[in-house]
């Protein structure tokens, strides 16, 4: 990293603390030596998974997302609780949300999709060797379970029907991973 673009916190205030995001207001001194502040949401990271079963589907949930007043298509994820490991996040999440376990875990990568604003970072998993299962959804969790192969969901995406930036990064992810093209990130 070059120290000529590094800025320096000097001051740091929390404006808002909830239960998922805390919202923080500091002062920092720019590679110019000026000061200037900056407003970021600090969250607790999460994991997305892309479940494969055995016959090359993938499993996929369309869920209702508030901040935007819509329904989605999205491929299983979810923060990380206090000291867990992203791992067992993932399997946590997919057993949760579609009751699927996975006999293989492969890391694919780490994206952070909001840099401008928040600290979020997404580890992204390939799940293989599904065993299906009972949901564990919390109370307030409401989903529709289904499968597209990976071509139908990239068409889907090229249609504007996926639109989860999560979801639109790891299917890219899989496909090249799954294509050879690509290794997971170190």
């Amino acid at each position: 990293m070059s120290d000529s673009l590094t800025e320096t916190e000097v001051a740091s205030e929390t404006v808002f603390h909830g239960n998922l995001l805390h919202v923080k207001r500091d002062r920092v001194v720019l590679p110019n030596g000026s000061e200037t502040g900056r407003e970021y949401i600090v969250h607790p990271g999460a994991v997305l998974v892309v479940p494969i079963l055995d016959d090359g589907q993938l499993v996929f949930e369309r869920q209702f997302r508030y901040p935007l007043r819509n329904i989605f298509i999205e491929l299983p994820a979810g923060k990380i609780d206090p000291n867990e490991d992203p791992l067992e996040t993932g399997k946590r999440e997919l057993l949760e949300e579609t009751g699927y376990t996975a006999r293989d875990w492969r890391y694919l990568t780490t994206l952070h999709p909001c840099i401008g604003y928040s600290d979020e970072r997404i580890l992204v998993y390939l799940a293989t060797g599904l065993q299906a299962g009972d949901h564990r959804r919390d109370h307030d969790e409401s989903l529709e379970i289904f499968t597209l192969s990976l071509e139908a969901a990239m068409q889907a995406m090229q249609r504007g029907e996926i639109t989860d930036g999560k979801s639109m990064i790891a299917l890219f992810w899989a496909e090249k991973f799954l294509q050879g093209a690509w290794a997971p990130s170190p």
